[in-house]
């Protein structure tokens, strides 16, 4: 983006289509992907919004509803069975949404190789998606084929197999969107489409299968550095060692019942529709006024209120990008305006960026303890949150002291304390406030589930930014950021779904077994172990997206853990906090990408910048792995560990 980082603040700062904050392949070069052509196009593209946004706002009905009628000892009928075919609905819709506006999650590493390596990455990553897709289709129909015959009928009559059907449907135009995105030229497509039939003959002789073990794993491994989608390439792993054991492969879309089964999964698409709500709103504005009269008397008061502002805004949306690109370009001028150098201004702004993870209602925790779940540790969302508390807390502080120390030593002049401007500003941003205090307090009073209290956290936000704030308009500006928050969660569900099959051949394989036997083998110290584990974390987080993070190590880290005493709450907190490094970690760490493009400065300006808060957020990780107290501290005093 080349946008003037110098323009007006008083407009929000919006987030233009190709800067959402998920990591982008080769297959995000071009228009969206429109397979079909003019009013028939639009007339489709508009039916997938309306069924998106008419399966949030159940998913947000269903719960409430219950919620409500507690008192009076009324519930929905059936209200938790359709609540799962609504999630699967959200999954599978959202993804083929992601499909056409190419927002699947996908590796950075693509963006360091030259223009010719990623158009022939943007044909592989096209070819292996459309074959994977492709296959996972067939497979969603046996399936539901399967499912027909048992004869599950829902309350009023509405078979289980009908809602099914959307698994086929969606994922069937996700692999023609896939081919029809290899190429602008039909050779291009022609060659993507071409793949589908080659894999299905490759599944056709398990006995070939089984003696290209390394070559398809270097294969597979080529094309998800070259920009396949991690989904994509998730899949394709669990495919092919089904395929090379003679497995149906069905039993890759089966596993998605496991995961709508989880209890808190509808939490994960409503909360990320409450933070970009937020994010569409002027809440950023209101906020920003806020923590100025809060703040802004202290030295270097108005760094440290950007610092508060973005992990604030950060823990609404879920992830840093979007705090990056709407904050950045709102703060960045005034820091500039204030006498802030600009090295230390765009180090400001990038690495702030990532704090706020830990907090409620963040999208991470929530993530990270659907996915510890599943290999049966008890993680539940709400002691995360607590635990993260003072971790959050710590970084952001650290960050803090940095930023006064330099705001003395730049000598910026500090605004006076006003406690009626205070007083003004807290009215003007209350509703935005009490978002993470409602949450948290409606869930730990006992009163709603997370998932009630996520459907209650939307409704409100919803509420006061169209009928109190009137930033959004119900049938102009919500809709757009109702798809959005949709698209986004439909990338994490499709990720999650991809994730239930190969976690489940690797459970089948005692891979996680295997390796904590050797890493027990070579690795003695409980310290060096988390020294480790320190590293990859790192190392992923600037690599990889930190939902991909999540769902795809934290199955084989947490049994390792476990073996080394490491508590699983503990664990929860050390993976997020790295993985909040690794957004800024040189040379492919997300923000560092962001920001580059948002402001249009080199990347290699902005290592140096960074440089700075990359060491002190380093230093806070360490001592959240090694100083375990500070995660279970308040769990201790609340009884809870």
């Amino acid at each position: 983006m080349t946008s003037d980082p110098g323009s007006e603040t008083s407009e929000r700062s919006e987030s233009p289509p190709d800067e959402e904050p998920q990591r982008r392949s080769p297959l995000a070069s071009g228009p969206p992907r429109e397979v079909l052509p003019g009013l028939v196009g639009r007339g489709f593209r508009h039916l997938e919004h309306a069924l998106l946004i008419g399966a949030l706002l159940a998913a947000a009905f269903l719960p409430l509803a219950d919620t409500l009628g507690r008192p009076f000892g009324f519930a929905v009928p059936a209200g938790a069975e359709y609540l799962k075919q609504v999630v699967l609905w959200l999954a599978f819709l959202g993804g083929l949404v992601a499909t056409r506006e190419r927002r699947h999650l996908s590796l950075s590493t693509v963006e360091l190789f030259p223009d010719e390596v990623r158009r022939f990455g943007r044909l592989l990553a096209a070819a292996v998606a459309s074959a994977t897709v492709g296959i996972l289709t067939y497979a969603s129909v046996v399936l539901v084929l399967a499912n027909r015959e048992e004869g599950r009928i829902l309350m009023g009559g509405i078979p289980v197999w009908v809602l099914e059907l959307v698994m086929p449907i969606s994922l069937g135009l996700m692999a023609l969107r896939f081919a029809w995105g290899a190429s602008e030229r039909w050779p291009g497509r022609v060659i993507a489409l071409s793949a589908i039939p080659a894999a299905f003959a490759l599944g056709l002789v398990p006995d070939a299968v089984a003696g290209l073990a390394v070559p398809m794993a270097v294969f597979f491994l080529a094309a998800l550095i070259l920009g396949t989608p991690v989904f994509v390439a998730m899949a394709a792993f669990a495919l092919f060692f089904f395929f090379r054991d003679g497995l149906p492969v069905a039993a890759v879309s089966a596993e998605v019942y496991r995961l709508i089964s989880s209890p808190t999964l509808p939490a994960i698409p409503l909360l990320t529709a409450t933070g970009y709500v937020l994010a569409e709103s002027d809440a950023s504005l209101r906020l920003l006024r806020f923590f100025k009269s809060l703040l802004g008397w202290m030295p270097g008061g108005l760094a440290v209120i950007v610092i508060a502002v973005c992990a604030l805004f950060t823990t609404f949306t879920g992830g840093s990008g979007i705090t990056v690109i709407a904050i950045g370009g709102l703060v960045y001028p005034m820091l500039r305006e204030d006498g802030y150098p600009e090295g230390f201004s765009l180090g400001l702004v990038t690495g702030a960026g990532s704090l706020g993870l830990l907090f409620p209602p963040s999208l991470a925790v929530i993530l990270y303890s659907v996915v510890a779940g599943t290999r049966d540790q008890n993680v539940p969302a709400d002691s995360l949150y607590l635990a993260g508390l003072v971790p959050g807390l710590l970084m952001i502080a650290m960050v803090a002291a940095y930023a006064v120390r330099r705001g003395v030593v730049l000598g910026i002049p500090r605004q006076s304390f006003s406690a009626k401007e205070v007083l003004a500003a807290t009215w003007t941003a209350k509703w935005e406030l009490a978002i993470p205090v409602f949450v948290v307090g409606l869930f730990m009073t006992g009163t709603a589930s997370l998932v009630e209290t996520a459907a209650a956290a939307f409704v409100f936000a919803m509420f006061v930014e169209c009928f109190i704030t009137k930033d959004l308009h119900v049938f102009k500006t919500l809709p757009v950021a109702l798809v959005k928050s949709s698209v986004l969660a439909g990338a994490v569900l499709i990720l999650l779904s991809a994730a239930m099959g190969i976690t489940s051949y690797i459970v089948d394989a005692q891979i996680p077994d295997t390796l904590v036997r050797w890493v027990q083998t070579h690795i003695e110290s409980r310290w060096v172990f988390l020294l480790a584990l320190n590293v990859l974390l790192v190392v992923v987080g600037c690599l990889v997206d930190i939902f991909s993070a999540i769902v795809v190590l934290a199955p084989l880290i947490v049994p390792m853990a476990t073996a080394f005493g490491v508590h699983p709450v503990h664990l929860g907190v050390i993976f997020l906090a790295n993985l909040e490094l690794g957004y800024l970690t040189p040379p492919v760490g997300l923000n560092l990408f962001l920001a580059a493009s948002r402001f249009n400065k080199p990347l290699t300006s902005l290592f140096r910048y960074v440089l700075p808060f990359l060491f002190i957020m380093a230093v806070s990780v360490l001592l959240i792995t090694y100083v375990p107290g500070l995660s279970l501290g308040i769990l201790r005093l609340l009884g809870r560990v």
